[in-house]
């Protein structure tokens, strides 16, 4: 009889554990209770911050770059490579999580390390990047990427023209020559999970400005900024792109990603997914066990959990997570079967983030004695049954 077999597929827990570090925890614990079930970690992501740790655990070669962080300093970042397949994760390079001391620069902020990521992967001889670009620190509307990668952006005088989103009202002509020849032949592909445009009132400004620490009159002068800077990529181009879905994306990013790299957009947890074999993983499994940090409403909207729980098909699937603000009903809907809280065994949410792989454990061993009785007959079994 072939033995029971269970994938571990789990985002971070935010500020607390990786993805790989959830994963090997909850394994430890289903072995700990049925130590015949063969237990595969998958750590996964959904395109954020996590999507380069996930993608070294799947197998992919990190490569470190040192690149220009959001506000100039620089910063250990790099790119993972398997094959001619390189991961890039703009959260890394030029993310909120790099500002220095926290402190924000909604109008001065780049993107410019993840273009000399891409760059970097591109000169080494990728021929296809998979660009992540949730957690954003700028609102510059792709414009510091692009010129990583040889777009030059001038003023009236035929200065180049300064940093950041605020700076884009100053742009005057660009030139795409160069960034065109190093990207032929290379396909970018974007995990997006956000369908706003770039400009107006539900454009990458308005929305997520404020969370970049822009306030309502610097909201408005982004968004103007970024109208201009739509203006001359369409002239440069002769595509207007200002409101496909998605280019409002990591303040712009999405903009410059679908406008002058040529990119298609996929939901993130699908391509991550796809990246490091889940649906491989998947076949004859008998159970799922996926989680992230907390369940909320945003679990269902592009998420790791729910992703998981969408591919996963008519494999069970059950969820830890730290804390659950979700109705089990919902989750239910989902196609997630049950979840298992590090809250519900510990209270105090201080202590669950400062501790938490014993609780991941004994969940695991909760998890392995709810839904791998020794009576549960195996997926072979039940395909012949």
């Amino acid at each position: 009889m072939t033995g029971l077999r269970v994938v571990v597929a789990s985002d971070k827990f935010k500020g607390s554990l990786t993805s790989n570090q959830v994963a090997t925890a909850v394994g430890e614990g289903v072995r700990r209770t049925r130590p015949d079930v063969t237990v595969d970690a998958i750590p996964v992501a959904d395109g954020g911050d996590g999507t380069l740790a996930a993608a070294v655990a799947a197998g992919f070669n990190l490569t470190p770059v040192t690149v220009t962080g959001p506000t100039g300093e620089p910063v250990r970042s790099g790119y993972a490579r398997r094959g001619e397949t390189a991961v890039v994760e703009l959260a890394d390079a030029s993310g909120l999580v790099r500002l220095p001391n926290g402190v924000p620069a909604p109008m001065t902020a780049t993107s410019r390390g993840t273009g000399e990521l891409i760059a970097a992967a591109v000169a080494n001889g990728c021929t296809r990047v998979i660009l992540g670009i949730g957690g954003g620190a700028s609102t510059d509307g792709g414009a510091g990427l692009a010129r990583a990668l040889g777009a030059r952006l001038l003023d009236a005088t035929g200065a180049m023209v300064a940093e950041g989103g605020a700076a884009l009202t100053a742009a005057a002509a660009l030139d795409l020559t160069a960034l065109r020849e190093r990207l032929a032949g290379v396909e970018v592909v974007v995990a997006c999970d956000v369908d706003n445009p770039l400009t107006g009132p539900i454009g990458a400004a308005a929305v997520y400005g404020p969370q970049k620490g822009a306030d309502p009159t610097q909201v408005e002068q982004l968004d103007g900024a970024l109208a201009h800077w739509a203006d001359l990529v369409a002239r440069e181009t002769g595509r207007d792109l200002r409101d496909a879905p998605g280019a409002g994306a990591a303040g712009g990013v999405g903009f410059a990603a679908l406008a002058l790299l040529g990119a298609g957009l996929r939901p993130g947890i699908e391509l991550i997914l796809d990246l490091v074999g889940f649906h491989q993983k998947l076949v004859g499994a008998d159970l799922v066990i996926t989680g992230e940090g907390a369940l909320d409403e945003q679990t269902l909207h592009g998420k790791a959990v729910a992703g998981v729980a969408a591919a996963a098909g008519a494999v069970p699937v059950v969820a830890v997570c730290g804390t659950i603000r979700l109705d089990p009903a919902r989750l239910r809907q989902a196609g997630i079967t049950a979840v298992y809280a590090l809250t519900d065994l510990e209270p105090d949410v201080r202590r669950c983030i400062a501790e938490p792989i014993p609780l991941l454990r004994e969940l695991g061993q909760r998890i392995a004695a709810d839904h791998l009785a020794r009576s549960t007959m195996t997926a072979t079994e039940r395909g012949s049954a």
